[in-house]
């Protein structure tokens, strides 16, 4: 692991294309707001997902405070098969002054999604 970045830093990178971030929190964390164009790799999964950083060039870890991403980058440039740089943002999404992307809610409409053509009235009134 090459270390840390700052939002700075990676901001830069984003925007020469050069970097593939990473976002470690929960799937419902990062669907509520992460660095646009970032991926969600939950940290419990990432063991089991090492494999898809092969071939990477540089990879950025995100978490809350940039404590646990740390533990993150370290994993995927410990994986073999990884010849890139793994590095954290210090200061987690906490020091990340940019925009933030939000899952689109409408890909999840919800239980009134079957309402809206009629076909799921709800159930019987019990009297």
């Amino acid at each position: 692991m090459d270390g840390e970045i700052d939002a700075d830093e990676l901001r830069a990178r984003l925007e020469d294309g050069t970097v593939r971030v990473v976002d470690i929190r929960s799937p419902g964390a990062f669907e509520r707001g992460h660095i646009p164009g970032s991926e969600n790799v939950p940290f419990p999964s990432l063991v089991d997902e090492v494999e898809r950083f092969e071939g990477d060039d540089e990879v950025v870890t995100v978490c809350p405070h940039g404590k646990s991403s740390v533990q993150a980058a370290r994993l995927i440039a410990s994986y073999e098969g990884f010849d890139g740089d793994a590095v954290s943002l210090a200061p987690g999404l906490d020091g990340w002054d940019g925009p933030l992307e939000q899952a689109d809610s409408s890909a999840s409409a919800g239980p009134t999604a079957a309402a809206d053509d009629g076909s799921d009235e709800g159930p019987d009134a019990p009297f």
